[in-house]
């Protein structure tokens, strides 16, 4: 019988900001599929393990801030020296508003350590690490409508996924005769905490919906979905695509 090419039974993989929101969905999906989780990030994991270890999955975790990306490294090295990983999600982002003509230099420089930089360096300590040892690996960044489109109020989250598809498709690039597949998701508008104000707010959500071609909002198990195909053996000849997962927000 062919293995399932969906499947992610026995391999173990890296999913950063899983606290919550798309993060918590992805690695729920990724337990789900058969993978053994390692959540990264700087809050408490405890409702994302108490789920997946209910449901008979494994789940680790990992307290680190993101933002000091020496930190972020080193903690992955730490993970990477206890077992191989097979994959890493790069998952964890912040968001700053204010009108670009008031945007801080402070403000600029917290989105693009959390949402950038940390999505380069940590991908770089996993490729190494696979590299050394012979080994495949996948790679999945978390991008948005935002590498695409411009946005309102938000230059800093904006240029940083931006980056984050240009660094998919470099290390892409570099790492897919290596046996490194690097690809990344744009998810549109998901029902998370961070979506809460939008859709409680009737006019913005109405103007939403009319504009998603599926008539609905997604929900983080649309991602976590994507997510684990990109993870699993049946997209071993993707490479390099930022896959938007928005309804068909794009198509419009």
């Amino acid at each position: 019988m062919t293995p399932d090419p969906f499947s992610l039974h026995g391999r173990r993989i890296a999913v950063t900001g899983a606290n919550t929101g798309i993060g918590r969905g992805i690695a729920l999906a990724v337990a789900r599929a058969g993978g053994a989780v390692v959540g990264i990030g700087r809050s408490a994991m405890d409702e994302t393990a108490a789920e997946i270890e209910a449901a008979g999955g494994v789940f680790s975790s990992c307290r680190v801030d993101l933002s000091n990306v020496a930190a972020g490294v080193e903690a992955l090295d730490g993970i990477m020296g206890e077992a191989p990983l097979d994959g890493l999600v790069n998952n964890a982002g912040i968001i700053r508003r204010a009108d670009s003509t008031e945007f801080t230099e402070a403000e600029w420089d917290a989105v693009m350590d959390v949402n950038l930089k940390s999505v380069f360096f940590l991908s770089q300590a996993f490729a190494r690490s696979c590299l050394s040892a012979g080994r495949p690996g996948r790679i999945v960044n978390i991008a948005s409508l935002l590498s695409f489109q411009g946005g309102i109020r938000v230059p800093s989250y904006t240029a940083a996924k931006h980056g984050v598809a240009g660094i998919t498709k470099i290390l892409a690039n570099e790492w897919a005769a290596r046996d490194i597949n690097v690809n990344a998701i744009a998810p549109g508008y998901i029902e998370t905490n961070n979506t809460a104000a939008l859709r409680a707010d009737p006019d913005r959500s109405r103007a939403i919906l009319e504009r998603i071609p599926a008539g609905r909002w997604g929900v983080a198990e649309d991602i976590g979905a994507a997510t684990v195909f990109l993870l699993a053996e049946a997209s071993r000849y993707v490479h390099g695509t930022v896959l938007p997962v928005d309804g068909g927000w794009l198509a419009r």
